[in-house]
């Protein structure tokens, strides 16, 4: 048998014959014509090479061949029904599936605690991995299989890229509280607004950057040059974490996202700052492949992370849609 031109259909008649032993029957449970299935049956005899069935009485008797054939491929009908029927649906508490994240330690601060939270609570038996993100790499691991989301700031995405906006993020300047040149900086600004810094005292003060490339530029350089202006940035750090420690205990500043600052600020003994300059805010957001996009597990883990980040845009412009 050429198994390349095999028409696939004509499995779905031999299992309707096997359980019915009539034509006729056969072409009831199928919504055909009883000559349609004849014809298919003929198709049949003549692609196996095996009569299949013999007529006895108003019944047909399958042959020894068609017996064998009978249970092997009604296990795969049943199959292919189930998965062509869809997903089965998903219920957190009884689920043990299995997410892989990348991103930045950003979230290690910001959602992975409040993540832990409710899958203590909504999904006991779900597990859920945070690896750092390389942007260079992300297309090659969401491709492969490496991560199932990558949270990161918005890029342009190849056309099989899903996304979905998480939150606006802003910057502030960090520096410890006792910085010997920010002292004056220190009045308290109304409407609880962070003091803001002249371009001249945060040109002069050397800086650290987050970087997992190693680069010594970023945005920041991007809108100096917009004014003129340039920055010495004197070391790079892979985590926001080295950074905000860094700068805890130096006299470095750093520019880096406001609501990752002003959740550590207080433990680490910094002070918060309006850049003098105007920096974009960053649209962070949550990005797979697309085919995960109908997954009800998949679905159910990108609804609790956006969920999860929504109160931090708070303030900030409206997120709009994403592309799924």
């Amino acid at each position: 048998m050429n198994f390349t031109n095999f028409d696939l259909n004509l499995l779905r008649v031999f299992n309707a014959l096997m359980r019915e032993g009539s034509t006729v029957k056969a072409a009831d449970r199928l919504g055909l014509s009883q000559p349609a299935v004849s014809n298919a049956l003929a198709r049949l005899r003549h692609a196996l090479d095996d009569p299949l069935f013999v007529r006895q009485g108003q019944r047909l008797v399958a042959t020894h061949y068609a017996l064998a054939l009978e249970e092997p491929l009604r296990q795969h009908l049943d199959a292919l029904e189930v998965v062509l029927a869809g997903p089965p649906s998903f219920d957190p508490m009884t689920s043990q599936d299995h997410f892989r994240l990348s991103g930045a330690d950003f979230f290690s601060e910001l959602l992975m605690p409040v993540l832990a939270r409710k899958l203590n609570e909504q999904a006991p038996n779900v597990r859920v991995q945070l690896v750092d993100l390389v942007p260079d790499s992300y297309v090659e691991t969401i491709e492969r299989y490496h991560v199932d989301i990558a949270l990161m700031p918005k890029t342009d995405f190849p056309e099989w890229v899903a996304w979905q906006p998480l939150t606006w993020s802003d910057f502030v300047v960090i520096a410890r509280k006792d910085h010997p040149k920010l002292v004056d900086a220190s009045i308290p600004v109304p409407g609880g607004r962070h003091p803001t810094l002249s371009l001249e005292t945060f040109c002069a003060i050397d800086q650290v950057l987050f970087s997992p490339e190693g680069r010594f530029q970023a945005m920041g350089d991007a809108a100096l040059a917009q004014v003129g202006a340039k920055r010495r940035v004197v070391m790079t750090l892979p985590s926001f974490s080295g950074v905000y420690r860094t700068v805890a205990v130096s006299d470095f500043i750093a520019l880096t996202p406001r609501q990752l600052a002003e959740k550590v600020a207080d433990n680490l003994g910094l002070k918060l700052f309006t850049p003098p300059m105007h920096v974009p805010p960053a649209l962070v957001v949550a990005a797979w492949h697309r085919r995960f996009s109908a997954s009800p597990a998949h679905r159910w883990i990108r609804g609790l992370i956006r969920e999860l980040i929504a109160p931090l845009n708070a303030g900030l412009p409206a997120l709009g849609d994403g592309v799924e």
